[in-house]
């Protein structure tokens, strides 16, 4: 290591400055969204088995609720754009425009060149949990999924009810596209549920063992027409181990609901992003 400079302690002391304020975010009507969520009518239901990944549609203005239904159990889930797969979540903007964790309030985005919410957190009964005194929170939108990749990187085999290689055999049995058409489109996930941080003093990526119990779920509003899909993680609650086949693991509950009747008057779809994509050239 080098001898650190006169200045280093000085420099360290001098305060962080927020890179993208939230203040000049368009804010979510969070009321319109409560009352459409008030008297919510459900239309589906599927269920991603423990080790599987299952894929579900939701329209534009309806919400999807992800539910623990039987034990402490983590899920990968991927959005795209229901008729664009080249349109999907972006966790790292949605990172960099609201941090780390997500919660209710806090918006999923698009990839570029569309750049907008494609869905918005309305309800969360995690929220209580906040930062433990490690940093840990849940809903990661910092971890990339668990894959076969970095598992025979690391570990050498083929193990192959990963969350990456979940969401690739679900969305090829959706869309009728091959394994190797499908993997593409797979990408960097909301880690629902999972309990992770960063250690304070290496920078690490850490898991813990989730806090959701059955009954909690997630309520998400979807501002696009979307199309879903979820892995329960072969970690089970990810408390010891990241893809076992020994880790207790339960099923995740996916259910989508219509609006209560009239609470989306003259609400319309956020439009792709108004950059010009000229790129600085005529």
């Amino acid at each position: 290591m080098t001898d650190a400079p006169d200045y280093a302690d000085a420099h360290r002391a001098i305060p962080p400055v927020i890179c993208y304020p939230p203040e000049t975010l368009p804010q979510p009507d969070m009321a319109r969204y409560a009352r459409a969520r008030d008297g919510m009518t459900k239309l589906s239901e599927v269920i991603a088995a423990p080790r599987e990944a299952a894929s579900f549609d939701v329209p534009a203005g309806h919400i999807f609720r992800i539910s623990s239904v039987e034990g402490p159990q983590v899920g990968d889930l991927n959005l795209w754009n229901a008729n664009d797969l080249s349109e999907r979540f972006y966790s790292g903007k949605t990172r960099a425009l609201h941090g780390t964790h997500v919660d209710t309030g806090d918006r999923l985005w698009t990839s570029f060149p569309t750049l907008r919410p494609m869905a918005t957190i309305i309800h969360d009964t995690l929220d209580w949990y906040g930062f433990d005194e490690f940093g840990g929170g849940v809903h990661d939108v910092i971890g990339t999924r668990c894959d076969p990749y970095t598992g025979n990187l690391l570990q050498g085999g083929h193990y192959h009810h990963c969350c990456h290689s979940n969401l690739t055999r679900a969305l090829a049995d959706h869309t009728g596209l091959s394994l190797v058409e499908a993997e593409p489109h797979v990408h960097d996930v909301m880690n629902v549920f999972m309990c992770t941080g960063f250690t304070r003093d290496t920078g690490q990526y850490f898991m813990k063992a989730s806090p959701v119990r059955p009954g909690d779920h997630i309520d998400v509003f979807a501002e696009i027409d979307l199309l879903g899909a979820l892995s329960a993680c072969p970690g089970g609650d990810c408390g010891s181990e990241h893809s076992s086949d020994t880790a207790p693991c339960f099923p995740l509950k996916i259910e989508v609901f219509a609006p209560a009747p009239g609470a989306l008057n003259c609400w319309q779809s956020p439009p792709v992003n108004g950059y010009d994509r000229s790129h600085g050239r005529a």
